[in-house]
């Protein structure tokens, strides 16, 4: 029998939002590019979830939704919800180092390496963190370059922005906008 993968969307302070879930819980969270939401989906369930069935529901994504909802009115600080990560073993051990990142602060991307015991891995951090698939639950927008600077992210420096000063961040020094 076929895995069923719950889809839906919400509008947010930070656009649209794509959800999905898997029976062990949240496994994909990600920012709207164009309106393509199903399309990025699709892709990235051909990469780790062949043989599944997409099934857009409203209902069984509704305990996720309603986090997104607490965490954008202030009112959420920690996730409790379940989260399937789908990735490469490296991939997978910086996105659970990311989550220990609380929330209102940040950490540098060697940081982060030396979190997962691999100090000179800076630039895999890097690349583990733009291919991470859950968004804002697992905060990748907490990753910031050693001197500071709010490098790149995967959903845009104004939404990284934004979500940094929701959890009452505030940077020291001047952005990066490459």
């Amino acid at each position: 029998m076929k895995q069923t993968i719950v889809w839906s969307k919400m509008e947010s302070p930070v656009g649209l939002l794509t959800l999905a879930a898997s029976t062990n819980g949240l496994c994909y969270l990600t920012f709207n590019k164009k309106n393509n939401s199903e399309v990025g989906l699709d892709i990235w369930l051909n990469h780790w979830l062949r043989n599944v069935k997409l099934e857009y529901n409203e209902v069984e994504t509704l305990p996720y939704i309603e986090q997104m909802i607490q965490y954008f009115a202030g009112e959420r600080k920690i996730f409790d919800m379940p989260v399937a990560l789908y990735g490469t073993p490296f991939q997978k051990m910086v996105w659970n180092q990311l989550t220990t990142i609380p929330y209102g602060e940040v950490r540098s991307y060697k940081e982060v390496a030396q979190g997962i015991g691999s100090p000179k891995a800076v630039r895999a951090v890097g690349g583990a963190n733009n291919k991470n698939p859950i968004s804002i639950v697992v905060p990748c927008h907490r990753v910031i370059g050693s001197n500071g600077s709010l490098v790149g992210y995967g959903g845009g420096m104004e939404n990284k922005k934004f979500l940094l000063s929701l959890e009452g961040f505030q940077s020291k020094v001047k952005h990066n906008h490459n």
